[in-house]
């Protein structure tokens, strides 16, 4: 599959083929990392809901490691 990179502002950017779209269930305001490892260029979709858990935990580890360490013996 196929589609052709195009001017965005200053910026450049692709379309998603709907196919794509359909078979990701992606929507307007959908998050994707960019991830690139030599000539390939991958986007992974961002589970949001898991983010968001995910830096509250990060948080919550930094702000009461020592807490958490008691807590666990």
């Amino acid at each position: 599959m196929e589609t052709k990179i195009r001017k965005i502002g200053n910026s450049l950017g692709i379309t998603l083929p709907k196919q794509v779209i359909d078979e990701l269930h992606l929507k307007d305001g959908d998050k994707l990392e960019i991830i690139t490892n030599n000539s390939v260029l991958q986007l992974k979709q961002v589970d949001s809901d898991f983010e968001d858990w995910a830096e509250a935990y990060r948080e919550l580890n930094t702000t009461y490691k020592d807490v958490l360490k008691e807590l666990a013996k």
